[in-house]
């Protein structure tokens, strides 16, 4: 497909998805380090319980990077075990911590005065924060402009019929970064409404009678084709 018409496809998701429902206003969050404590205790975790953990954390008065550095790690597991893998993140949470105060004396604003790129770099040094995590922390909290991969854009992604080539994190992510304008508001919006839609239709098993997207979507189109051909 030319760039012309993928951008274009891409662009007509995104008013489908817009027009259906509406702004998302993500990240739940008030401030950046809450939003980078959630982007790691998010992983593999239903966002109910992520909010229940940082419930438990702001009652603690350990939402900080200092208060995490000075309780025990037993304790802070204590504190996030609603949102699972409890003792992992915990280590997660407790590495974040030591690294902001050692690196950037607990500066966020001195962590995001710097290019997307290395931003990124410095985060993925990080024990515990992958590709995805690092770019929600990007994103959501540092409000810069690139787009976030999950499971849920491979899955839309791939039944709509644009799965790139190489089927790796970079190449969903170039589809997007290559093919939108670079805009942190419409980065943030579409990967909020591709989520989505992900829980509201497009699940593992879809119902696609219902999706906004089912006239641009090759997976509906061959169910279609089938249900006629039967």
């Amino acid at each position: 497909m030319a760039r012309q018409a993928k951008s274009q496809k891409l662009l007509n998701i995104y008013h489908k998805l817009m027009a259906r429902y509406g702004p998302q206003y993500w990240w739940p969050a008030l401030e950046p380090f809450e939003i980078i404590v959630g982007a790691i205790l998010t992983q593999s975790a239903a966002w109910g319980n992520v909010e229940k953990a940082i419930t438990n954390l702001q009652a603690a008065k350990a939402l900080s990077p200092e208060a995490l550095r000075r309780l025990p790690l037993a304790e802070v597991a204590a504190l996030i075990h609603p949102c699972g893998y409890y003792n992992a993140k915990a280590l997660k949470l407790k590495s974040l911590a030591h690294w902001l105060g050692e690196c950037y004396d607990d500066s966020l604003d001195t962590l995001f005065a710097g290019n997307t790129g290395h931003l990124r770099q410095q985060l993925l040094v990080i024990h515990g924060i992958g590709e995805e995590t690092a770019d929600s922390i990007i994103l959501y909290a540092a409000h810069k402009p690139v787009f976030v991969i999950d499971a849920y854009t491979r899955r839309i992604i791939g039944r709509i019929g644009l799965t790139p080539d190489g089927n790796s994190y970079a190449a969903y992510q170039a589809l997007f970064m290559n093919n939108l304008p670079a805009d942190a508001g419409l980065f943030n919006e579409y990967h909020a409404l591709l989520v989505g839609l992900a829980k509201d239709v497009c699940r593992r098993r879809p119902l696609c009678q219902r999706c906004c997207l089912r006239s641009l979507c090759r997976y509906y189109a061959n169910l279609d084709a089938g249900s006629q051909d039967g």
